[in-house]
């Protein structure tokens, strides 16, 4: 699957579930990169909700983030954004 079909797909589901503007969870993990954390989260607004755990050997740190999105287009551009970031993993 390339990534057209991924984002496709994803476009597809986001609305089929409900009406727009939602809140929309990101799941992401990434290295315990204190750069890279703070360019990840740098990309949300400040009324997004942000949590972050530690794994256990502390070499990872999962975030989840919580935000007012407008529509999927705006989802997808937000996951494409963040594509550039080195060791994202988006869930």
């Amino acid at each position: 699957m390339d990534l057209n079909d991924k984002y496709e797909k994803l476009r597809e589901g986001l609305n089929q579930l409900g009406s727009w503007p939602g809140v929309h969870m990101f799941k992401f993990i990434i290295t315990a990169d204190n750069k890279k954390i703070a360019l990840l989260i740098s990309k949300f607004s400040a009324e997004a909700v942000i949590t972050q755990k530690e794994s256990v050997n502390g070499k990872y740190i999962s975030i989840t983030v919580r935000e007012v999105m407008i529509d999927a287009d705006s989802i997808i551009d937000r996951y494409k954004e963040l594509e550039t970031i080195e060791g994202v993993i988006s869930l």
